[in-house]
């Protein structure tokens, strides 16, 4: 039997072995996916496990996304890029890790809002964090011309921009609103507005209708956010898709099929979500 995990520390709320266990039922394959709490500092002594045969692979989740990278024997360049590791698997008898996040977020906008990219010249960020970083990774490889970071700290903002060079850049939180006026896509990565967090405090009175509104949030499942952005005409994006979609790769590298995103599956990860 294909063992896979996803490690984190707490990592009791993970919904992913959800989704990994709705597929290995679909396809009737031999292998399992289970959640492990692993502190940062036991890392190091996990990844022996992996290596020793006891599992295929699995998911890596906060704080231990970082702390995974220096331990392993190979790491892709989108990784490295994002400075950040949430999927690993053993092949060739060396530990591989991968980041899947701007993958997952730019397959549920194509799924959500086909030919999104082709109408999108400025977006707006808030947030500069390990999530903002994937979405900008994302945006920047469709060829989106304008990126504009908004964050509490302006100095982490002003850090991530410079990372990425000519079309990202940050701005003050004072400009936030005058900027949802000019913006084609507005995306919330940071956690406010998730339940049990204060809420996110971004004025949409100027947004235009047709305006892509994405929140990475996903409990509950339509944010405050989504909510006054669909009552002002905006195209509400949740964040349970980007979730559904990073677990593709792995779940491929661990088991050799590809699987799909249903209505099926979307439905029973609903199920576990509060709508509001």
């Amino acid at each position: 039997m294909t063992r896979c995990f996803i490690i984190g520390h707490p990592v009791a709320h993970s919904r992913s072995p959800i989704i990994h266990g709705h597929w290995l039922a679909e396809h009737g394959l031999d292998g399992s996916y289970e959640r492990v709490d692993v502190p940062p500092d036991a890392v190091a002594a996990f990844l022996d496990r992996i290596r020793s045969g006891e599992f295929a692979g699995g998911n890596v989740t906060v704080p231990n996304k970082e702390a995974v990278l220096p331990l392993l024997d190979h790491v892709s360049e989108t990784a490295r890029r994002m400075g950040a590791v949430n999927t690993i698997w053993m092949e060739d008898g060396k530990l591989h890790g991968d980041n899947t996040d701007a993958f997952g977020f730019l397959a549920h906008l194509d799924d959500r809002v086909p030919g999104w990219d082709a109408r999108t010249a400025s977006a707006l960020i808030l947030g500069a964090g390990g999530a903002a970083r994937a979405v900008v990774h994302g945006l920047v490889s469709r060829g989106v011309g304008r990126i504009i970071l908004v964050n509490r700290s302006m100095a982490r903002a002003e850090d991530l921009a410079a990372e990425f060079g000519a079309g990202v850049e940050a701005r003050g939180r004072s400009e936030a609103a005058a900027l949802v006026a000019t913006s084609d896509l507005i995306v919330n990565t940071t956690s406010l507005g998730m339940q049990g967090q204060p809420p996110l405090d971004l004025d949409l009175t100027g947004l235009r209708p047709g305006t892509i509104v994405d929140d990475i949030v996903y409990v509950p499942l339509e944010t405050a956010l989504l909510a006054e952005a669909r009552a002002r005409g905006g195209l509400p994006v949740d964040g349970l898709g980007m979730l559904l979609h990073q677990a593709i790769p792995g779940f491929e590298r661990w088991f050799g099929v590809r699987p799909e995103v249903t209505p099926a599956l979307r439905a029973r990860l609903e199920a576990d979500i509060p709508l509001r």
